[in-house]
């Protein structure tokens, strides 16, 4: 076999490898069975605190923040009151309009979301994508989440997003929200 050959081969079983990988990721039907059980319009009512850190694909923490958050719910819409404070200063707000679906569905849509998100819920974990319109310098960005929530307890609700750019992973954001006193 000469040298190009045994470079396509490899690069042929390395792309098979790498689709594959990406076919069996998880589904929120995975969690169907964990607990304590999320019911994400109740959790989500009344005033909420987060903590986050945005690391960026080299795992380099490039920012933290804090959110805010007052969520009401009425007539199966959940409204999600984000306030946003950065640590170099900047803040932000984003406000989220969640359409309750049944059987544990939802979309949603917010000012810098482009379309429409998408959501499941089963067990203990939510599974949210949408596209986000996100400042980046003096440009703007289209990128991709791919948030995974979990509730780890009836007060504490931890989010891992997967953040892409062109279908490429630009970075992570994690994020523990917790229920106040």
């Amino acid at each position: 076999m000469t040298v190009s050959r045994k470079f396509a081969a490899a690069f042929a079983l390395g792309s098979a490898l790498m689709f594959t990988a990406c076919a069996t990721g998880p589904s929120v039907e995975d969690y169907a069975q964990r607990g304590p059980t999320l019911v994400l319009e109740e959790y989500f009512e009344g005033e909420t605190v987060a903590y986050g850190i945005f690391e960026d694909r080299f795992n380099k923490v490039r920012r933290t923040f804090k959110v805010d958050i007052t969520g009401t719910v009425e007539n199966n819409v959940l409204t999600l009151d984000e306030r946003f404070i950065y640590d170099d200063g900047e803040r932000d707000v984003r406000i989220w309009e969640i359409d309750i679906l049944g059987g544990g569905k939802y979309s949603g849509t917010a000012g810098d979301v482009p379309g429409v998100a998408t959501g499941e819920v089963s067990g203990n974990a939510f599974n949210w994508t949408y596209k986000v319109d996100l400042k980046v310098g003096d440009s703007t960005w289209n990128v991709g989440f791919d948030d995974w929530m979990y509730l780890v307890e009836d007060d504490v609700l931890i989010n891992r997003a997967y953040v892409t750019r062109w279908g490429i992973l630009i970075g992570e954001v994690t994020i523990t929200f917790v229920k106040p006193d």
